[in-house]
């Protein structure tokens, strides 16, 4: 595990990356994200993990996509980087928009489903300033990339959404 200079409370900053994986929907052509359950945490986030010992940030982002996706993707922009403290220890998180190319999804120990959801869905765009009386969100979708989406305790999913109601879907397939 990649570690950096140590934190406010004298912990060593745990180093991670992912990226923010988008692709255009088989579909209807509109640009879809992925989200990735964690069956551990129960909660949902964009593919990142731990950076391995002087791993490339980029190149261990890529490698979590690979891990957690079974997608191959390809990298642009970096975006901005969240810290947070996971398990009483500072953590910062870099990610890179990046885009789908090809691969199929398998359930595994780590990730055992993967959302395609529009860019417009509340959850992915602006987990935390999300109106549903609006229908648009009060950020723009370049906001800060959350830690995690909670969608099972987010009063902002749409109607009937759950974490248990979606499916594991495969490469460029569309869940209805």
């Amino acid at each position: 595990m990649r570690t950096t200079r140590p934190g406010r409370n004298g912990a060593l900053t745990v180093e991670a990356a992912g990226c923010v994986l988008w692709r255009r929907s088989p579909v209807t052509g509109e640009l879809e994200l992925c989200l990735v359950h964690r069956p551990k945490y129960d909660d949902w986030s964009w593919p990142k993990g731990k950076l391995k010992r002087g791993e490339d940030p980029l190149a261990g982002a890529l490698r979590e996509v690979a891990e957690e996706t079974g997608y191959t993707a390809v990298p642009a922009a970096e975006l901005p980087s969240t810290r947070y403290l996971a398990q009483g220890r500072p953590k910062r998180v870099r990610y890179w928009a990046a885009e789908a190319v090809s691969g199929t999804f398998t359930p595994n120990d780590e990730v055992d489903r993967l959302l395609w959801l529009p860019r417009t869905w509340p959850a992915v765009t602006s987990p935390r300033r999300w109106t549903p009386a609006s229908s648009t969100p009060s950020s723009p979708p370049s906001a800060r990339p959350p830690e995690t989406a909670r969608a099972a305790a987010s009063p902002h999913r749409p109607q009937g959404f759950t974490p248990r109601s979606c499916t594991p879907i495969g490469s460029f397939t569309s869940s209805a």
